[in-house]
């Protein structure tokens, strides 16, 4: 009997040792498992020991030219008024102006209460592309607009990805049927600031590879499927198109274009065509991750170049102002999905943030009042 229990013992030892490894690894796999946090939970807190100035305020005042206001038709200024002043904001342009009764009353708003301190942009609907009053109803809305007060056409990315025609084809950004739009800019004097396109990276693959994953997986709407959209080269060579077409048309094209992780490349574009200015409105995180490159940067183009935040958020402004003014090293930005890297300081001269602040915009957003910039400037 005893031989016998030995016997079946020793048949069973080599399962219940492959058992026990399986245990000992699945217990090892549970406890490694509960010690990794998501990436959007991993917040490491730098030991870095190096000098830091925290700037709430601008060294000189400044034009945010590219900013939303979406309810200024009834929104109450004065809080908004209190928070510039406090940043040294001067000027703030709102390209959610939008058109008709919404323009006007934003209109109102604004000269009934700080007429000297807001710009407003005018917005079109390009679907209206094959309506039989195109474009003169159109060109007609924009003469009026700018008797209004408007000084300026803002672009939405919809042109381009997503807005089509009557015929369900997308509009492409250099349709010739917008040509009149453009023309008519120039005739008005007024700027086009003009959203074309994503970040390359939301055409590549989401996988570990890419830097904007973080992004696509919290807004998966973002994310350009080649098979559904037309390409990242495609729509900004559109962009460009009208650019060289329309040479006497001053264009600010939003984001640094698209090109903040290649400066050389938007360098080349405001080499070919000098009706072309644009802003840093979200992407200042780019700059932020290489400083001598965009410090040397900014100063070549330093006349090409405005401030812009995009997403109003006071406390935002901060970081734009410390990667700009100061030379700090190794500091957060203000949003993880846009940069998981670090940013550094670019410590520009004062000649090149007065340009950079308010100066260039001053020189192509018509008629915003001087006065409140440094005289002589």
């Amino acid at each position: 009997m005893a031989f016998t229990f030995r016997k079946k013992w020793w048949a069973i030892l080599p399962l219940f040792l492959v058992f026990l490894g399986f245990t000992y690894w699945l217990i090892g796999l549970i406890q490694y498992r509960l010690s990794v946090m998501d990436v959007e939970e991993y917040e490491p807190i730098s030991t870095l020991k190096v000098p830091e100035h925290l700037l709430t305020q601008a060294k000189f005042p400044f034009i945010d030219v590219h900013n939303h206001q979406f309810t200024m038709p009834i929104q109450n200024l004065d809080k908004l008024v209190k928070d510039m002043d406090e940043l040294n904001m001067a000027v703030m342009v709102n390209l959610s102006g939008f058109r008709g009764k919404y323009l006007e009353r934003s209109m109102e708003n604004v000269k009934e209460h700080y007429s000297n301190r807001f710009v407003l942009f005018m917005n079109i609907d390009f679907e209206l592309i094959d309506d039989e009053g195109w474009p003169n109803e159109t060109l007609s809305m924009m003469e009026d607009a700018v008797k209004l007060g408007v000084k300026g056409l803002k672009v939405y990315k919809s042109l381009g990805l997503t807005d089509t025609d009557k015929d369900g084809n997308r509009i492409k950004v250099d349709d010739p049927r917008l040509d009149p739009i453009w023309a008519k800019c120039r005739e008005l004097g007024i700027p086009v600031l003009i959203h074309t396109g994503e970040p390359a990276a939301f055409w590549l693959p989401k996988d570990k590879h890419n830097e904007r994953w973080l992004e696509l997986k919290q807004y998966p709407s973002r994310y350009k499927d080649p098979e559904k959209n037309p390409t990242f080269e495609a729509v900004m060579e559109e962009q460009h198109n009208i650019f060289r077409k329309h040479p006497e048309t001053k264009f600010i094209t939003a984001h640094l274009g698209w090109y903040g992780n290649d400066l050389a490349r938007l360098g080349q574009l405001l080499d070919e065509m000098p009706n072309v200015y644009t802003e840093l409105g979200a992407v200042l995180a780019e700059l932020g991750r290489q400083p001598v490159t965009a410090r040397e940067w900014l100063i070549q183009y330093q006349d090409r170049v405005m401030m812009g935040k995009d997403t109003y958020k006071k406390e935002e402004y901060y970081t734009y102002f410390r990667v700009l003014e100061t030379k700090d090293e190794y500091f957060d930005y203000y949003r993880k999905r846009h940069a998981h890297w670090k940013m550094y300081g670019l410590n520009l001269p004062d000649s090149v943030l007065k340009k950079v602040y308010y100066q260039n915009a001053l020189n192509v957003i018509p008629d915003i009042d001087r006065a409140l910039f440094p005289i002589g400037d």
